[in-house]
């Protein structure tokens, strides 16, 4: 029997029908009225091809309870544009009960770059019965320790819900799909950033101005603060397509 799924369970919470966990964030990246962008990245050890392998096969990794069958092996992804990211609901047939098998879109493919880029457009979840846009990014970039995934849904149109709550419980479930993914292909974890040198004790006496100016001169080290680290937005790793093709 087809259960009902912790993405009915969160639509019908936000239609104020009944409660509902949310699932651990990641980054909600911009949020306005009717709008949000969720945002998540991993590095994996594992080759841009499979990365690609796997995420165009979406049954392998993605969490069973946000699917409306109930089980991620019904999933299925055609890595062509205007391919479906699609879900087939088995037919049930036992004692006083048969149905017909059905299906769900999710998503529509509308970019398959091999190893390098994948882009669908569709509401997911919850926001399927809404009138809203949505278009999830997929990025794959090399780099050192392995293979960058960068993960952005963009979604925007009329809604009812309230834009915070919709885009917390939206968010939660992007990160814990690229949490199977990256879990599956062997998430790289991020290495503790080198503490910061211990100040230097300051001199017994003050020095002149003089003096300050002359330490400088003659080489003094100087501590710099260096920014915090963040990691290419989509469109960073979208730069690297354009200039393959230019």
């Amino acid at each position: 029997m087809i259960r009902l799924t912790i993405w009915a369970a969160q639509l019908a919470s936000a239609l104020g029908l009944a409660a509902v966990a949310v699932p651990a964030l990641a980054e909600i990246e911009q949020i306005e009225e009717r709008r949000f962008l969720t945002r998540d990245e991993a590095v994996v050890s594992a080759s841009p091809k499979e990365v690609w392998l796997a995420l165009i096969s979406p049954a392998r990794w993605w969490n069973s309870a946000h699917t409306w069958s109930g089980d991620a092996t019904n999933l299925k992804l055609t890595p062509q544009a205007g391919g479906c990211f699609c879900e087939t609901i088995p037919e049930v047939d036992e004692p006083g009960r048969f149905t017909l098998e059905g299906s769900v879109e999710h998503m529509r493919v509308i970019q398959a770059y091999p190893e390098r880029a994948l882009v669908m457009r569709g509401a997911l979840g919850p926001l399927q019965p809404e009138p809203v846009a949505g278009v999830l990014t997929i990025a794959i970039s090399e780099v050192e320790e392995g293979t960058r995934i960068v993960w952005e849904y963009n979604v925007g149109g009329f809604m009812r819900f309230e834009t915070k709550a919709i885009a917390a419980a939206v968010d939660g479930v992007m990160s814990q799909q690229l949490a199977g993914l990256a879990d599956m292909l062997g998430r790289v974890e991020k290495p503790e950033a080198d503490p910061r040198p211990e100040p230097r004790p300051e001199p017994e006496s003050e020095p002149d101005d003089d003096s300050d100016e002359e330490a400088a001169i003659e080489g003094e080290e100087v501590i710099e603060e260096t920014p915090d680290e963040r990691a290419p937005s989509v469109e960073e790793a979208f730069g690297d397509l354009v200039e393959d093709e230019a």
